[in-house]
């Protein structure tokens, strides 16, 4: 999946002069965590997040306008004063999980999307979440299957054939590298329908040939090993 499949696209935006003040009265209003900022040629040249608007208010607790810039009060502080310079871009085209990857690696709560120079959206935590979501199945709700594979061609491929032909639909299959066991991965397989089947005997009559980590069901998550 792409970041233009799960970007926000209409974004509020602010300029390297903008107040500070108009920044906060946005953030309130919109109930937004950050906007990229852009010179007066549309580049962009930084980003605020709603961190950075905090950390330059003054405190409720103390008189006056503490913001540690010299000379200036919030009348005169622009995002500019603020911003974090050259943020992190990706592209529409660039692969979700690399920006997940971007984001956890850098402790950041979105990035600027540009194409040829061109800002065209933006994508944001929130928004890896519900691509997460939607990768393994949980938006659709129903159960899920927790398998122990070899990390070779083949095991996957047998175990859905083996779904398949016990009657059980699936709406995703997940898969990462276990990280306890070298040479092995896990596969996540959120079901869509049993067939005539219970989830238990699903997973009875599957666990002579496979190795069952776990189910999930309603709700209620059973250990296997």
């Amino acid at each position: 999946m792409l970041v233009r499949e799960w970007m926000t696209r209409n974004v509020l935006t602010l300029g390297v002069s903008s107040t500070l003040i108009d920044a906060a009265e946005i953030l309130h209003r919109k109930s937004i965590r950050q906007f990229p900022v852009i010179d007066p040629e549309g580049t962009v040249v930084g980003i605020v997040s709603d961190r950075d608007v905090r950390d330059a208010m003054p405190s409720k607790f103390l008189p006056g306008d503490v913001n540690g810039h010299a000379g200036a009060d919030l009348s005169t502080l622009t995002a500019g004063d603020i911003m974090t310079l050259d943020p992190y871009t990706v592209q529409s085209t660039t692969c979700m999980d690399t920006v997940a990857e971007i984001i956890v690696r850098n402790k950041i709560g979105g990035l600027p999307v540009v194409d040829d120079g061109e800002l065209v959206g933006i994508i944001t935590q929130a928004d890896v979440m519900r691509f997460l979501c939607s990768a393994t199945g949980a938006v659709r709700g129903g159960a899920q299957l927790a398998f122990r594979l070899e990390a070779r061609p083949g095991p996957l491929a047998e175990l859905l054939n083996e779904l398949r032909q016990l009657g059980v639909s699936f709406t995703s299959v997940f898969t990462s590298y276990d990280v306890e066991k070298a040479n092995y991965r896990n596969a996540y397989i959120r079901v869509a329908d049993m067939g005539d089947m219970s989830v238990e005997e699903v997973v009875n009559t599957l666990s002579g040939r496979f190795t069952v980590l776990y189910y999930v069901n309603e709700g209620i998550t059973v250990d296997c090993l």
